[in-house]
């Protein structure tokens, strides 16, 4: 069971919830993710919900390896119009935007958003946790390195579940002491992680059942799929969906994916195995 509050709204669901991606940039990984047009956007959130996303992610930068990061002025100029017009077009839908930008947390909450999703857990910005608590808004923490240009790096070629467990232990006491009350936490799929550290984490969700905080897993077509079978990012559906059903199987409370339809019919088919 998991239940989100935001902005007045409730998002109640008794079975995980799909996430779906939607990129205001042009440079993300995955171009079918990627549109710049307010009108393209419209389009493509719409697809996803009737699809059975329960949530989309917007983003106004690319975090894939050799990306350029941008200023927060830039990211707003990307976003916001973005944000006012799905929220205009699909007033019922949850919207989460995906920043490490404690000041882009601030404007797209005024504008209406739900959710954050900071792809540092906070470590980019020492301003984002105090911000979150005064939102109050529930917040993706994910870990990565603890500096914005290693996030791809990788420090430790050990078990993971150690640093992981670290983290999120450090993380979930920062976030209590002042005063965040809806924590999800993300282990990092395909950042600071090799590809054998990546699936070690698929494999051992359940070890982070004890934060008692809901999982959300981001694997939709990264490179630890398509790399390990030769393939691209276009036809890592098939992997991505392998990835799905074992993360769900483990405990993900949440998939951030690409494609919807396929990962809600995950969603479905787990729910009978479990």
């Amino acid at each position: 069971m998991l239940t989100l509050n935001s902005q007045g709204k409730t998002l109640h669901s008794s079975k995980p919830l799909i996430m779906g991606i939607l990129n205001i940039t042009p440079d993300s990984f995955y171009q079918k993710s990627r549109v710049t047009a307010v009108s393209e956007a419209i389009d493509l959130a719409g697809h996803m919900l009737v699809d059975g996303a329960s949530i989309i992610d917007i983003g106004g930068q690319s975090t894939r390896p050799g990306a350029q990061a941008i200023e927060a002025h830039e990211e707003m100029d990307r976003i916001g119009g973005v944000i006012e017009a799905l929220l205009k077009a699909f007033p019922a839908a949850f919207i989460s935007v995906d920043t490490y930008h404690s000041d882009v947390a601030k404007q797209v909450v005024g504008l209406g958003a739900h959710i954050i999703n900071d792809i540092s857990g906070g470590q980019y910005d020492s301003n984002m946790f105090k911000t979150i608590a005064a939102l109050n808004v529930p917040y993706v923490v994910m870990h990565v390195n603890d500096h914005i240009n290693e996030m791809h790096t990788v420090k430790n070629e050990a078990s993971i579940l150690p640093v992981l467990h670290d983290f999120f232990t450090a993380t979930c006491n920062a976030a209590k002491e002042v005063g965040i009350h809806q924590l999800i936490l993300d282990p990092g799929f395909g950042f600071s992680k090799t590809a054998e550290q990546n699936f070690e984490l698929i494999s051992n969700l359940s070890a982070f059942a004890g934060f008692q905080k809901p999982l959300l897993i981001g694997v939709s077509r990264k490179s630890t799929i398509y790399k390990t079978l030769g393939i691209t990012a276009a036809d890592a559906l098939n992997g991505t969906t392998v990835l799905h059903t074992a993360a769900l199987l483990h405990g993900a409370s949440i998939l951030r994916v690409h494609d919807v339809k396929e990962a809600n019919e995950v969603v479905t088919l787990c729910s009978y195995l479990q």
